[in-house]
């Protein structure tokens, strides 16, 4: 929420802004799985056009083409997990090869999406994860293509998100406050659902 950054640095200008790992990774996941999408949507536009019923000689070569590209539409919607899962068998390496061949940008999203997990590797420190930060940036505006679909990449909060990493006892993510403002809400719900003298 906008309402807590000013008072909090009011009142605690010395303290670190830890903001949720959880929500940061899911916005870049997001990205790369739109990323994905969008390429899907692209073959889909290159796919030719064929008469309804079974082709004709003229048009059997054509007809293997839309077969081809149909197929892989398919893998890339079937295997998209693999773009984002953190870790990967060596079973789904090559699947995930066997899919992206002659897709380069595709395969970089993963290579960078590989170099973000690292970022939240609790045995580095946050200094060290900010240099890192900086050089994936860098690299990532080196590839057009890839550079416009991870602009979230380029937000504050990531850095925010990297607070944790200097402090053992600091969590990652905010889950604890959620789970109690849960139980508080709930517990209010049942406070205020049944209103006899005894509650």
């Amino acid at each position: 929420s906008p309402l807590y950054p000013d008072v909090i640095a009011k009142l605690f200008p010395e303290a670190a802004h830890q903001v949720c790992q959880f929500h940061v990774l899911k916005e870049i996941t997001q990205a790369v799985l739109h990323a994905v999408a969008k390429v899907r949507k692209e073959l889909k536009a290159k796919q030719p056009s064929l008469p309804r019923g079974r082709p004709s000689k003229a048009n059997q070569a054509q007809a293997r083409k839309a077969k081809r590209i149909q197929r892989r539409i398919a893998d890339l919607f079937d295997h998209r997990h693999l773009f984002v899962q953190h870790r990967l068998t060596p079973a789904e390496r090559r699947t995930l090869q066997r899919i992206t061949r002659g897709l380069p940008h595709l395969r970089t999203l993963r290579q960078i999406m590989d170099e973000v997990y690292r970022l939240f590797d609790r045995r580095c420190r946050t200094e060290t994860a900010l240099a890192k930060l900086a050089r994936l940036r860098r690299r990532v505006r080196r590839f057009k293509r890839v550079g416009r679909t991870l602009t979230k990449l380029f937000t504050p909060t990531l850095e925010k998100a990297l607070t944790f990493l200097d402090d053992r006892l600091l969590p990652a993510t905010s889950n604890a406050v959620e789970r109690s403002n849960r139980r508080f809400r709930k517990a209010q719900r049942s406070v205020y659902s049944v209103r006899t003298a005894q509650h």
